[in-house]
């Protein structure tokens, strides 16, 4: 009767072990498993980050492959004038006549020259030594006036504190990198109410315009704006018929 009742008694702990053996085993799958899901979502995570931190510099990448005499003739070209529509951007902003503003990523001069045409003290501000020495002979040329060159670097404006009253930044929203912070520098450079104004394309394939990899959509940079300190942004979709206006504040 004895060696019955110890013969079942072990049968029901080594039950009991296996059953306590197979919950561990269960229990370190499930963590594994959810391991695993976090690390993907991580990873999947890094990868939308990284791909978000990279599409400036790949614009900036593709924008360098050309040589600055392709660019410049491609910036005032009539096709350019075609879709730009530059007296209408002109006309949109506004009486400019003694206004200081900065043209950022001015490039060719495109827009400096046009502000400066309707009586702004302009502000030709770009990253690069040979747009900047391509506009100073243009400048001297054709004897242009209330055109200042400002070589900047790529993490800032380079603006003292209420310099300007208006910023003007075309088809070079997509280079800047760190958008958030740097667009919180170029808001301090603006005047109490001075404005920035951001003109760039629409994210989707166009007939212009980099690849669609390259550009930022609209919400997004609504978004970065907001986050960067401006409180009342203006959107204006219609008046260009591959780029969106922002007047931000």
């Amino acid at each position: 009767m004895n060696i019955i009742i110890y013969q079942n008694n072990y049968i029901i702990l080594s039950k009991v072990k296996q059953l306590f053996l197979a919950i561990i085993i269960m229990l370190a799958f499930t963590a594994c498993k959810e391991n695993n899901q976090k690390n993907a979502i991580q990873d999947a995570m890094h990868e939308t980050n990284h791909d978000k931190h990279d599409s400036s510099k790949s614009a900036n990448e593709h924008m360098q492959r050309s040589s600055t005499k392709d660019l410049i003739e491609r910036f005032e070209s009539p096709e350019r004038d075609a879709y730009q529509n530059p007296e209408k951007v002109l006309e949109y902003l506004g009486d400019i006549n003694g206004k200081k503003i900065m043209d950022l990523g001015a490039g060719s001069g495109y827009f400096s020259v046009k502000l400066a045409e309707k009586g702004a003290h302009v502000i030709a501000a770009d990253v690069s030594n040979e747009f900047q020495d391509a506009l100073k002979k243009r400048i001297e040329e054709n004897k242009l006036e209330n055109i200042e060159l400002r070589k900047i670097p790529y993490d800032s404006p380079n603006l003292s504190n209420n310099e300007v009253d208006m910023v003007l930044i075309v088809n070079t929203y997509h280079h800047i990198e760190n958008r958030i912070d740097y667009f919180s520098k170029v808001k301090k450079g603006i005047k109490l109410n001075g404005e920035l104004v951001v003109i760039d394309y629409f994210k989707k394939e166009l007939p212009v315009g980099p690849s669609v990899d390259h550009k930022i959509d609209l919400e997004t940079v609504k978004s970065e704006l907001e986050k960067a300190g401006y409180t009342k942004l203006d959107v204006n979709v219609d008046l260009l018929p591959y780029q969106f206006i922002i007047r931000a504040k």
